[in-house]
């Protein structure tokens, strides 16, 4: 049964349009908007299940700034424990999340609810470098019960169409990252900039 949503994720994170479409078809239009950024800003996403690769997950995502090991889970119960097997998959991907420097996620199917039924978590690897180490900011990481171990609870994820937005959105030009690209470039000190943010850019070009 978990395949069938496998095959569901996949087709999204591959910015497949019926794929979006049918996942956010009782979404309301904003976090259609938001999710079907991925169309423009698609992953390629890989099965892994079967590998015999123990931290790979049951999907790659792979793009050329980004790359993500997901593991798909779904239940009828919001809350989902790990134990055994399951806990033995999360030990594994935190080994090769820390490994090879990379986010492994969960991605929580909930069934029987309308809207966006997918809830996304990442695995606490430790401190990430990069665009990773800002989206860590960003996307939760599975909580904990009460005794400190790490559990699913869909009602604290990350919605799908948020992820896809934080991750398939393109380069904003008023950030203060690109904004220190485009001051070195032009030989300017950021500090002037962060001093008189009436400064344009255009006017630094052509001092």
């Amino acid at each position: 049964m978990t395949g069938q949503y496998e095959r569901e994720l996949r087709a999204v994170l591959a910015g497949i349009p019926k794929g979006v479409d049918a996942v956010t078809r009782s979404c309301d239009p904003v976090a259609k908007a938001r999710a079907r950024q991925v169309i423009d800003r698609p992953f390629l996403v890989v099965r892994a299940a079967g590998s015999g690769m123990e931290g790979s997950g049951d999907l790659l995502a792979l793009r050329g700034d980004l790359c993500f090991p997901i593991e798909v889970k779904t239940s009828k119960k919001p809350k989902l424990y790990l134990s055994g097997r399951t806990w033995d998959q999360y030990q594994a991907m935190i080994y090769e999340g820390k490994r090879c420097e990379l986010m492994p996620l969960y991605a929580y199917r909930l069934k029987g609810v309308r809207g966006d039924s997918w809830r996304i978590f990442r695995v606490d690897v430790g401190r990430l470098s990069g665009r990773l180490g800002i989206l860590t900011r960003r996307i939760p990481a599975l909580p904990v019960t009460r005794n400190g171990k790490p559990f699913l609870d869909w009602e604290q994820g990350m919605p799908l169409h948020k992820f896809l937005a934080l991750v398939c959105r393109k380069e904003s030009g008023g950030s203060l990252e690109s904004l220190e690209k485009r001051t070195k470039s032009a030989d300017v000190p950021i500090d002037s900039v962060q001093e008189n943010p009436q400064l344009r850019i255009t006017d630094m070009v052509h001092r």
